[in-house]
């Protein structure tokens, strides 16, 4: 048993396939090798397409008359959803840039504001101020004004005290330059 082969039945329907398959492929060149085959064949080909085509015309008259919709038909609202679809991603996509770019204007916005809460509130304490300021220069301008009067009036007493002076100096003098009445009285 050992020197004789196991028999392979695959083995063998392998083998047969080949030599079909071979005899078929040569009867095909020699049938396929021959120009008028070749002629007769383009002719069919050129028939069946041109009976394709009326069936499809009269495929979709048919489908038209009953309002069926035909492959081209599926074929193009297949597409626009599509195109749809990708529009409205990209829409979306702009929804959200536009979200996101509001939000940050808002943080913007809200930092102008309180910028100018900060700006109001500077500009009324210096409105505060400037009113002090203006009360005490007023004040300063009546104290400046009371003190000019003053040193008028200390500049008269100056003058006067000079005037004084001088009279009093004169005064003196005159005591000095009259004559010291001594004992030559009548009466003595």
């Amino acid at each position: 048993m050992s020197d004789k082969e196991n028999y392979d039945p695959y083995e063998s329907l392998h083998k047969f396939s080949l030599l079909w398959e071979k005899q078929i492929n040569d009867f095909i060149f020699l049938l396929s090798n021959n120009k008028d085959y070749v002629k007769a064949s383009h002719r069919g080909t050129d028939l069946h397409a041109r009976f394709l085509e009326t069936f499809k015309k009269n495929q979709e008259a048919l489908a038209g008359a009953l309002n069926f919709p035909t492959k081209n038909d599926v074929t193009n609202v297949a597409n626009l959803t599509l195109q749809a679809e990708e529009k409205m991603e990209a829409l979306e996509e702009q929804i959200w840039d536009l979200q996101d770019s509001v939000k940050s204007q808002n943080k913007e916005i809200e930092s102008v504001v309180e910028v100018s809460k900060e700006i109001i509130k500077l500009t009324k304490q210096l409105k505060n101020e400037l009113v002090k300021t203006k009360k005490e220069l007023s004040d300063t301008k009546s104290l400046h004004a009371e003190l000019q009067e003053l040193k008028f009036e200390l500049l008269k007493l100056n003058n006067f005290k000079q005037e004084f002076e001088t009279i009093k100096d004169l005064i003196k003098e005159e005591k000095s330059a009259e004559p010291v009445l001594t004992g030559t009285a009548s009466g003595n």
